[in-house]
């Protein structure tokens, strides 16, 4: 851990983009998590500092929690919409950020969301930042009701 925090957000930073990468290539090559995150830290890590752990962490747990982070998104789209609709990119963006609500309570919610749109902006020019913020902000407002200062809602979402 380095006396910068700075330098830490960045190295996380790093680690969330990355893990989005990881995560649409598992999806498109159908590779698992560990063979996936092996890769990345082998070839991939060389130019930028990432938090490796974090990293791990997420590409490993997105599959382990995925039923129920897919479900959450789900219920975050528009009735005629399906996840399989949803741009493969932004999918990835959700997972890993519905991840971190889900099974990273160390992480502020409102930390998870400002990265994740982040992340979103720099795939997307037009709406999808938006609908990132949107939807992780419904997840963590179910997920995370506490640290809105809200009692802990029903099971709507699938949590």
């Amino acid at each position: 851990m380095s006396s910068s925090g700075k330098i830490d957000n960045q190295a996380r930073r790093t680690a969330r983009l990355a893990a989005v990468q990881a995560l649409y290539q598992m999806e498109l090559a159908g590779a698992g998590a560990e063979e996936v995150a092996e890769e990345f830290v082998a070839h991939r890590f060389d130019e930028a500092p990432a938090d490796i752990d974090f990293f791990k962490s997420v590409v490993e747990g997105v599959p382990v929690h995925q039923a129920e982070i897919d479900k959450a998104i789900a219920a975050c789209l528009a009735e005629n919409w399906s996840l399989a609709r949803v741009d493969s990119i932004l999918r990835a963006i959700l997972r890993a950020g519905g991840f971190e609500l889900v099974a990273r309570q160390d992480v502020p919610a409102r930390v998870v969301i400002d990265e994740y749109v982040g992340i979103a902006h720099d795939f997307f020019s037009g709406d999808e930042p938006g609908f990132v913020n949107a939807a992780l902000d419904r997840m963590a407002h179910k997920k995370r009701a506490p640290e809105f200062g809200k009692p802990v809602p029903d099971d709507e979402l699938g949590f």
